[in-house]
């Protein structure tokens, strides 16, 4: 199959995506909302960069790069683009001021059907098209490329999983990569695959993750210090599973349980990864007979509290900063897990279950420097949890590996932007 093939089906399918859409809003109501930005149905201005994350991960790696980019060229106006309901909101919390003032604006990025595509780029006309890691559309590639765009895929990976679905469609895959002024890839193995599937070496560069540039607020974590205080937790053992999805639960909630048993006054802070699956969460935890409560409600923590439902958005690092440890969700089910370098950066040792191939480099750093436990089951997490618990100088070792990983592969973000500023220049 090739392009005109795919979007033939895609034409055709397109009825779909209303039935996506509506299917998706029964659980997350944002996506009720902005049908017409999915259809390049809204007017927009020019300018000159346009700048795509999917969702809220993808955002908060770019959010550092474009306000480098922002300061480096003063007079650059920047259409930054999502696809989903978490990313749009971090473009807002990130750049309010610059949406304010009309230096930037941002949207969903349209759906990828060829008249849709044409509609959104001829409006905005971009000279340049930042990508995020790998969402790679062939109509977008294509007619920006047309466009005369420079076109350049930042922050790049593509794992084992995506290179063989790649490698299967050549006809779709090798016109769409060979349209890419440049590839900033994580790592030598993704360099390897780009290179597998034609691309030329030369307009690769190994550059690492963004995710590794995270910069941490002294003051987010006093405020998280704070916040553990108030709960009346100095003492006692805290740990997050974070960013978990509904085939976990029931393992979180069982590790929990198994940890009380020994240790009463222990907490859980438990943040879903979706806003809809909240409160899917609270009911298990109700079902499971444990006392918590719910952080949008504001209630009070009190010392008969045993979890705290991380219901709201944007409070995960604070949530990282407040535990011990911290488990990371998506992995316990095959999802292909989420981010762990937010906890190890917070300074805490981080388990995961073994799924995690989209953060394949960075978990075998954490691993093989001695932060991160792989664990296969409820029983098998309770069981690192209890002994870095019991045995402080291990669990310090692990946060102080954790931290040393994070610092020695910093510098990313530097790489990544003298090879966009090469393409836009």
């Amino acid at each position: 199959m090739n392009r005109i093939g795919y979007s033939m089906l895609v034409v055709l399918l397109s009825p779909l995506l209303i039935l996506y859409l509506l299917w998706r809003g029964k659980k997350s109501p944002d996506y009720r909302l902005r049908w017409a930005e999915r259809f390049a149905l809204t007017r927009l201005r020019p300018t000159e960069l346009l700048v795509h994350s999917v969702s809220m991960g993808e955002t908060l790696a770019a959010v550092p790069l474009v306000r480098q980019l922002l300061q480096a060229k003063p007079q650059l106006r920047i259409t930054m683009t999502t696809s989903s309901p978490t990313g749009s909101a971090e473009v807002h919390k990130a750049f309010a001021a610059e949406l304010a003032s009309g230096r930037m604006q941002h949207c969903y990025l349209p759906f990828d059907l060829p008249m849709c595509i044409r509609r959104f780029l001829r409006q905005v006309a971009p000279q340049t098209l930042i990508i995020m890691e790998t969402e790679l559309w062939p109509n977008l590639i294509h007619f920006a490329g047309r466009r005369g765009c420079q076109i350049v895929l930042a922050n790049g990976r593509l794992s084992e999983k995506s290179f063989a679905q790649y490698r299967k469609w050549p006809g779709i895959s090798r016109p769409m990569l060979s349209q890419l002024a440049g590839l900033a890839v994580q790592t030598d193995a993704e360099a390897q695959r780009f290179m597998a599937l034609g691309v030329d070496s030369k307009r690769i560069c190994v550059c690492g993750s963004l995710k590794f540039d995270l910069q941490i607020d002294p003051q987010l974590q006093q405020q998280a210090q704070k916040l553990r205080q108030q709960w009346g937790r100095s003492d006692e053992w805290v740990w997050v599973a974070g960013s978990v999805h509904p085939g976990e639960f029931a393992a979180v909630i069982t590790a929990h349980q198994q940890i009380l048993a020994q240790r009463p006054g222990a907490m859980l802070i438990m943040v879903p990864r979706h806003p809809e699956q909240f409160d899917a969460a609270a009911q298990c935890l109700q079902t499971a007979g444990l006392t918590f409560v719910r952080r949008s409600c504001g209630d009070a923590v009190t010392a008969n509290v045993q979890v705290v439902l991380g219901d709201t958005m944007g409070e995960l690092l604070r949530f990282y900063g407040v535990a011990d440890q911290a488990f990371i969700g998506g992995t316990l089910i095959a999802n292909g897990g989420h981010n762990p370098l937010e906890a190890a950066a917070m300074g805490l040792p981080v388990v995961m279950g073994p799924n995690f191939r989209d953060f394949t480099e960075i978990t075998r750093l954490l691993r093989e420097a001695g932060n991160l436990a792989i664990v296969a089951d409820a029983d098998e997490l309770t069981q690192r949890l209890m002994q870095l618990f019991t045995d402080v100088d291990k669990r310090q070792q692990a946060c102080d590996a954790g931290l040393q990983v994070v610092a020695s592969n910093r510098g990313a973000q530097a790489r990544q932007l003298a090879q966009i500023l090469a393409v836009m220049d």
